[in-house]
């Protein structure tokens, strides 16, 4: 039976596939650096956390689609 590698650990956590990405990068005919990654996990992060704070701030325990403000 095969063993499952670890996926790379970033500070912020992983909220993207780096497959997904690169794919989706490569549909629209660009390529990808090392760090795409990790700089997009960063900024899922960033609007994660800003989202619960919204909805803690609203007295509310469950995040809303309207709370990830654009």
């Amino acid at each position: 039976m095969a063993k499952k590698g670890k996926a790379k650990k970033t500070a912020s956590g992983d909220y993207v596939m780096k497959s997904r990405i690169k794919d989706a990068l490569r549909s629209k005919g660009c390529n990808s650096s090392s760090d795409v990654v990790d700089g997009l996990n960063m900024v899922v992060g960033w609007y994660l956390d800003q989202a619960a704070k919204r909805a803690k701030s609203n007295r509310r325990v469950t995040v809303r689609a309207h709370d990830f403000i654009i």
